[in-house]
């Protein structure tokens, strides 16, 4: 701990010790200097994405995001919601029912996904989670259009129950360049106008800023474009998706800045792969993007 901070509860300490000793009267100059920062709300919650640490149970992860500041643990499916609930933190993503690879642009799979969402969805909601992540699916020599319009008849299909619990469902941005060969949700522009043909507020995107660096760059700009159709953010440090340091191309702190800037009240979900020690890295990301 920083030796010239001192926390509310130290704060609150000294006044009391104050009152005890019977001094009373301090000049200005006397008063002790407090500084407030750490009380200050933050400007945006942090999440930790679990795949990322998959060596640790998602018990002792928690435990040890929540020391750090971190708010939530996501990208996880219903049977570990309740060990994050329980640890006092929240899954700003559940898993819904589809894949990187098979998602809403094959209508052969809508009904499929449509019950899984039917099922999961009421289940989301009562668990206290705000969003549902899906995906695109794989062109497999689809053109991009015919793949747009069968992901917004699909996701039409559930937007009503969706609507109705206060789930929103984000479909995440990818690369199909490094990471997801063949990814149909690749560029910003491609799920901004999937957006608009859902034409629901509970249906938004997942920008991934690593997977977007790759694929567009320019990533300020587009995020200040097209803020209105994020409900989630991803980090990760580019080139090779490791720590958000000085070892990558990307300014994190002033991004962050960018998404809050929006009035964004959502998640940013850390989602690099560390490659020193991992809780080091951890601390050090939640840091870097406190705002």
């Amino acid at each position: 701990m920083d030796q010239n901070k001192i926390s509310r509860r130290e704060a609150l300490g000294a006044v009391a010790a104050v009152a005890a000793t019977g001094i009373a009267g301090l000049s200005r100059a006397e008063e002790p200097t407090i500084n407030t920062a750490q009380s200050q709300p933050e400007k945006i919650k942090q999440s930790v994405c679990q795949w990322c640490y998959g060596g640790m149970s998602i018990k002792d992860l928690c435990s040890k995001a929540k020391k750090m500041g971190y708010q939530s643990v996501e990208l996880l499916s219903e049977n570990d919601w309740k060990t994050v609930s329980d640890a006092g933190l929240v899954c700003a993503v559940a898993n819904g029912p589809t894949s990187i690879g098979y998602g809403w642009n094959n209508p052969k799979d809508h009904d499929k996904f449509v019950a899984g969402s039917e099922r999961l969805i009421p289940l989301v909601a009562a668990a206290g989670i705000p969003q549902m992540i899906v995906f695109s699916g794989n062109r497999r020599g689809m053109p991009d259009a015919e793949g747009l319009k069968n992901c917004a008849d699909g996701l039409r299909r559930i937007m009503p129950i969706a609507e109705k619990h206060g789930v929103t469902v984000i479909m995440e941005l990818l690369n199909s360049k490094v990471d997801h060969k063949d990814y149909m949700c690749d560029h910003t522009e491609w799920g901004v106008e999937l957006c608009k043909q859902v034409g629901s507020d509970r249906f938004k995107l997942l920008y991934d800023i690593y997977h977007m660096q790759i694929m567009e760059g320019d990533v300020i700009r587009t995020i200040e474009k097209h803020h209105q159709y994020i409900g989630h953010y991803h980090t990760g440090g580019n080139p090779g998706r490791a720590e958000i340091d000085e070892t990558q191309e990307l300014n994190y702190r002033r991004i962050v800045q960018a998404i809050v800037d929006t009035g964004f009240k959502g998640y940013l979900g850390q989602e690099f792969i560390p490659r020193k020690d991992a809780m080091t890295s951890l601390e050090a990301a939640y840091k870097l993007c406190r705002i």
